[in-house]
């Protein structure tokens, strides 16, 4: 393991810096939101911005990368990114925050490329596994660290802002200082989704309600949490704590996804999902004074551990169902075909978070507090009748004829990580954005 991550110890530790910039902006933009009185409905749409610049830049990405290299373009998009912040800490306004944001999704979307595909070029077929594992940890680690470091400041003021920049900033510099060789231009695959959808209904609709749901969560989790009374430090757990609970759940929701019908997990943590989102749909509108009996009385006594702890169970749930959706998948892809396939379930996953926040936001607007789980919790319901249906449709294939299940963080990766999976084909070759005619492009 030492002997694969080593000579990678530069570009771990710019993706960690990176990393954790960003996870403090992402908790940062909707507690400062809030602070400043901006609606659910206008924070929504700032979450949103960030998705759809997201995959406006996985599909340009490889052409810069292309024209001007991996270590121009991690610069200047480094450098975008940490301006897109402070110019959003010096205009608080939703006409600055929203382009901005979107901004900062197009530049992200290219940081993460760059990284993925030199990793993905370092790697060798014998330690690619060994790779994935350490960047899929350092993801985790880091995020979870970005967004504690919320505690640690004043969000009202302009010292976190500063401090998000300054990561993203300072991730030049291991990149800067490698002696590692960088990769080719990257390659781009043909993206065939309705291909993918007659191969797996399953794989594709779960990715996208997966993005609906999660993406809601991601982008107005910290308002339901300031809205039911908790404080700054305590925003920051409740949001890590959910990323953290999906974190570890992943693997044996994947193991036991390996020795079952996969589909029989997704309909586990759904269902799960939902009946976590009704107490915790309940405990908001029970803080914002509605009533609730039974359960009134005991939602309105619960401590803040107690909180944590029902958003560490819905965070186990609703964070591996991408995970499983895109195994179950490419256990009807062909193997040759797998960077195509998880390309395409990426990009829809980015469809669905590029909605979710805004149609989340209405219900919030029509329920008041909790109405983002009312949202997640009919769409989880919904998704469960959709994968019932299949399941009488189609058999699940053994497990012997299935790859095994691989762990994925879709809202830190681009589709230069998929080259990375150990589910690709030995001969994956570099960096692929998501989708063009399969032509290579002359690189200047």
């Amino acid at each position: 393991m030492a002997q694969a991550v080593l000579p990678l110890f530069a570009l771990l530790l710019s993706a960690a810096i990176l990393l954790a910039g960003n996870g403090l902006q992402g908790i940062l933009l909707p507690v400062r939101g809030a602070l400043e009185g901006f609606s659910t409905h206008t924070i929504g749409m700032i979450a949103s911005a960030y998705s759809a610049g997201f995959v406006i830049g996985c599909i340009t990405m490889p052409h810069v990368i292309k024209r001007v290299g991996h270590i121009r373009t991690f610069g200047v998009m480094a450098a975008v990114a940490a301006c897109a912040v402070l110019m959003m800490a010096l205009v608080v306004h939703p006409a600055a925050w929203i382009p901005m944001r979107a901004l900062n999704g197009v530049c992200f979307a290219g940081l993460y490329m760059v990284i993925e595909s030199w990793l993905n070029h370092q790697a060798s077929n014998t330690n690619r596994g060994q790779v994935f594992s350490v960047y899929l940890l350092v993801n985790m680690v880091a995020i979870t660290l970005g967004q504690m470091l919320l505690a640690l400041g004043e969000p009202a003021g302009f010292t976190m802002f500063a401090l998000s920049a300054m990561a993203i900033t300072l991730a030049l510099v291991p990149v800067g200082l490698t002696r590692a060789v960088a990769p080719a231009p990257p390659e781009q695959v043909q993206l065939r989704l309705k291909r993918l959808f007659e191969l797996s209904p399953v794989g594709v609709l779960g990715c996208f309600f997966v993005g609906l749901t999660n993406g809601a969560f991601g982008g107005l989790g910290a308002v339901f949490a300031t809205e039911i009374g908790l404080s700054v430090s305590a925003v920051a757990l409740f949001m890590s704590a959910a990323y953290l609970g999906g974190a570890l759940a992943q693997m044996p929701l994947g193991r036991l996804s390996d020795r079952i019908d996969r589909r029989r997990v997704i309909i586990l943590g759904c269902l799960l999902a939902a009946l976590t989102g009704s107490l915790l749909l309940a405990l908001g509108q029970v803080r914002s004074g509605a009533t609730w009996p039974p359960l009134g009385p005991w939602l309105a006594s619960l401590s803040t551990p107690m909180v944590i702890g029902l958003v560490v169970i819905y965070g186990s749930c609703i964070y591996p169902l991408y995970g499983l959706c895109v195994a179950h998948a490419n256990d009807y892809v062909p193997r040759e075909e797998f960077v195509e396939a998880s390309s395409g379930l990426l990009l829809t996953w980015a469809i669905g978070a590029t909605i979710g926040p805004l149609a989340a936001a209405l219900v919030e607007d029509l329920v008041g507090p909790g109405g983002l789980f009312g949202y997640s919790i009919v769409l989880q319901l919904g998704f469960i009748l959709v994968v019932l249906h299949r399941m009488s449709q189609r058999t699940a294939r053994p497990p012997s004829e299935r790859p095994d299940f691989v762990q994925a963080n879709p809202s830190r990766s681009s589709p230069a990580s998929l080259s990375l999976d150990p589910r690709a084909p030995d001969d994956a070759g570099p960096a692929r954005g998501p989708f063009d005619d399969g032509e290579r492009d002359a690189a200047d």
